[in-house]
């Protein structure tokens, strides 16, 4: 894996260099959020690492930066913050995944796996649920022919209901989704996340395709669905 670890605390900083390498990791480090920004735009990694009370720039103008980018690296959130609106936050703004300090670094490496094992889509593939298309190639989606502009996680969400287009997907397995399987996630994030992605799928729109289903979890409603890709699956 190559990881990005911006941490402005000296000894966790060298911490997280030396247990990374020695899990077989590529690392490289930032003191602080600008310098994290100016490397995350030279080079490509799998994950980064990301304290949010970071000096110059916080961890939450970093991952609102990442997203403007559209930077394809995973982002975990690693931050002694551990209320929930802050966690929230976090989740809202592009975070795939978060972890409080005092850390268990063995759950760390084994996060980070999870999150590097994403599934890689064929370049130009599509999948179309109705009048809503994702090329999955490029990230991008569309309905009734305009562009919407998604954070990493609401994409995710949204790619998760159109697999399952007319049947409902449980909370869990939606959460799995978008944060990997095992992820200690706040009972209330996935429904902000849906909020947001209704605000952006539903709400410019007459047809509302995001349905709730009481004491389940959530359906993408449509008339039609259809499904034009392979997949090619890393680290399954």
């Amino acid at each position: 894996m190559r990881i990005l670890v911006i941490e402005d605390e000296p000894r966790m900083l060298q911490l997280l260099r030396q247990g990374l390498h020695e899990h077989g990791c590529a690392v490289m480090t930032a003191i602080d959020g600008e310098t994290g920004l100016e490397i995350a735009s030279e080079c490509e990694f799998d994950v980064i690492v990301l304290d949010i009370g970071l000096p110059k720039c916080d961890g939450y103008e970093v991952l609102r930066t990442l997203q403007n980018r559209n930077s394809a690296a995973r982002v975990l959130m690693l931050t002694a913050r551990d209320a929930e609106d802050e966690i929230i936050r976090g989740l809202d703004l592009g975070a795939d995944d978060y972890m409080t300090k005092p850390f268990s670094f063995l759950e760390l490496t084994a996060r980070l796996q999870a999150l590097a094992r994403v599934q890689r889509e064929v370049e130009g593939n599509r999948l179309a649920a109705g009048n809503v298309v994702i090329d999955l190639g490029r990230h991008s989606v569309q309905r009734e022919n305009r562009n919407l502009d998604l954070t990493r996680s609401e994409f995710l969400l949204l790619l998760a209901l159109m697999r399952e287009a007319g049947r409902c997907v449980s909370r869990q397995r939606l959460s799995e989704s978008i944060w990997g399987e095992g992820a200690e996630v706040s009972p209330g994030a996935l429904d902000v996340l849906v909020n947001a992605l209704r605000s952006k799928l539903d709400s410019p729109f007459r047809q509302k395709l995001i349905r709730t289903v009481r004491g389940s979890g959530y359906l993408l409603d449509s008339a039609s669905t259809t499904i034009t890709h392979q997949w090619e699956t890393a680290g399954r």
